[in-house]
């Protein structure tokens, strides 16, 4: 089988070498695995860096097009390259070895499959609850539940020190987008990830298309990851990440959710009117300046 691996590069060289040194000693069994990098117009040199790597297929953005746009770049090449499965995968992270092993046997049994991502040392959100031989053992994903009547993709596990507790593979709500690994058959049937989101809530939108369309999703605890959380978007809590969660919240809430969740969400966003961040992602909304919006 061909398994095409996509990471989208924004800004983020040194953690996307990182990320790209540890895909070094991936195990692949008997699959052929290619690498397509995706850069969105940085301007930290990535694309001189990133262009003269060999073994990579390599892409230059001629303009940011967010998570949404970018990766989606990778996955059109990838499904013209015939690729069986499409591993989408943040720069801000480091795999371990066996990875694509553990998501290929788990394929049997579902369409998209999420592995268990830990926070990377000293990315934890609680940096102060830990013993230092805890640090890499700390659960960012074990696990996607969606919360319908807040509009919220909670983590299942987060903040928890693993100690086997999240060691049965099981069906979930939704898979993140920091590790999807995904059957070809998926995009073929209900497209690629929506522009409109550019940045955020793009995964949890893409799973519950899918779950309507019939396919299965499922956690895979041996497979596993670690995470530098919100290294793209200027860290957890940012203005960038306020922006597009609020907006993008509400866009899912207006696509799926029940009329009365629809309400409760805008009489929530109503209420925070005075936070400039979250006036412009409403107004942002209700005008249809979606994509990336008026933020940049």
């Amino acid at each position: 089988m061909n398994i095409s691996l996509v990471i989208l590069n924004f800004n983020g060289l040194g953690d996307t070498l990182d990320c790209l040194d540890s895909l070094k000693g991936i195990e692949t069994g008997n699959h052929t695995l290619e690498i397509i990098v995706i850069d969105n117009n940085s301007s930290d040199g990535s694309q001189e860096a990133l262009s003269k790597i060999k073994k990579i297929t390599f892409f230059q953005n001629q303009k940011n097009l967010g998570y949404s746009g970018g990766n989606n770049i990778g996955i059109k090449y990838a499904l013209k390259r015939k690729s069986d499965f499409i591993l989408i995968l943040n720069n801000d992270t480091v795999i371990h070895k066996d990875l694509i092993v553990y998501l290929v046997e788990r394929s049997k049994s579902a369409d998209i499959i999420s592995p268990k991502i830990y926070f990377s040392a000293g990315f934890e959100f609680h940096k102060e609850r830990y013993l230092k031989n805890e640090l890499g053992k700390v659960i960012w994903y074990a696990g996607g539940k969606i919360d319908w009547e807040n509009i919220i993709g909670n983590h299942i596990g987060v903040d928890e020190v693993d100690k086997g507790q999240f060691n049965k593979s099981k069906d979930v709500d939704f898979a993140t987008g920091a590790c999807m690994f995904i059957k070809r058959k998926v995009f073929e049937k209900i497209g690629l990830f929506d522009l409109r989101y550019f940045l955020y809530l793009e995964d949890m939108d893409f799973c519950v298309r899918a779950k309507k369309a019939g396919f299965k999703i499922m956690y895979e605890p041996k497979a596993i990851i670690w995470h530098k959380n919100a290294q793209s978007v200027q860290g957890s809590g940012s203005s960038l990440q306020d922006y597009f969660i609020t907006r993008n919240r509400l866009l899912f809430a207006f696509k799926f959710a029940k009329l009365r969740t629809k309400l409760a969400v805008l009489r929530q966003n109503l209420a925070h009117l005075n936070n400039p961040t979250k006036r412009k992602a409403l107004l942002d909304l209700i005008s249809f300046k979606l994509g990336a919006g008026t933020y940049f």
